[in-house]
């Protein structure tokens, strides 16, 4: 019987994961978040905590969680994806659902699997852009951007990505009055890291971190976020939607 040969390249350690993280049902992730946006000096943002789980054949998402504001307000949130719907509800409120494809519902839905086709995409869209690093037990896959102004990385996937999470942020700032376009905004930084186990190649860990300066007057408005998916084991239970809700 012919041996292996261990992976090498990015895309090969991509498909491993892929096979790994589809030998199992299901997945347990424990996911971090945190927002905030800068004007002068005054703070405003909003942290998150959530465990996810998914399954895969059914394909289906669960996530029970809560957003906390910078002024210390709570609010309860649950998720579902179930056949390319999402459903979302808030607080006390109803259940709202749209397409899973929505970008709002994807803002929402932190699914740590989906990162294998997102890498996927990065490196074959620009090759180079993907690094990796091997440490200890560790796999490491990472882009990253230092300070670029926003037209020179646009059409990079990974900054497609983080625009649509400030696209929201930066309707409200514009209806407001702040009169910044995207192409006077700069990406002060980006970093996107996908962690394997070494033996196992399952996905350890991932964090996707960003920050954009949006011009106002004499100064910048900060915007940055930070969502870090944590694998906190196998999940052997299945995922079906509440009574009454789709």
């Amino acid at each position: 019987m012919k041996k292996e040969q261990p992976p090498e390249t990015p895309e090969e350690f991509l498909d491993r994961a892929e096979e790994a993280m589809a030998a199992e049902k299901g997945w347990t992730f424990a996911v971090r978040g945190r927002e905030r946006l800068v004007l002068q000096g005054q703070t405003n943002g909003a942290s998150y905590e959530s465990t996810v789980r998914l399954t895969q054949d059914p394909k289906a998402f669960h996530s029970t969680g809560a957003t906390t504001s910078s002024k210390g307000v709570r609010k309860a949130e649950e998720i579902f994806v179930v056949d390319g719907t999402g459903y979302v509800k808030e607080g006390t409120g109803a259940w709202k659902q749209e397409p899973a494809s929505e970008p709002e519902m994807k803002n929402k839905v932190e699914d740590p699997l989906s990162a294998i086709e997102e890498f996927r995409s990065y490196v074959t869209e620009s090759g180079g852009d993907v690094t990796l690093t091997r440490q200890g037990g560790q796999v490491r896959l990472q882009v990253s951007v230092s300070s670029r102004k926003l037209p020179q990385v646009r059409e990079r996937a990974y900054v497609e990505k983080a625009m649509r999470e400030l696209n929201p942020t930066l309707k409200q700032l514009q209806n407001a009055g702040v009169s910044a376009t995207e192409d006077q905004l700069t990406l002060s930084s980006l970093k996107e890291t996908m962690i394997l186990d070494a033996d196992s190649y399952r996905i350890t860990s991932h964090r996707f971190q960003f920050g954009f300066l949006i011009p106002y007057g004499a100064q910048n408005i900060t915007f940055a976020q930070d969502v870090s998916e944590s694998n906190k084991g196998v999940f052997e239970g299945s995922i079906e939607l509440p009574a009454g809700v789709g």
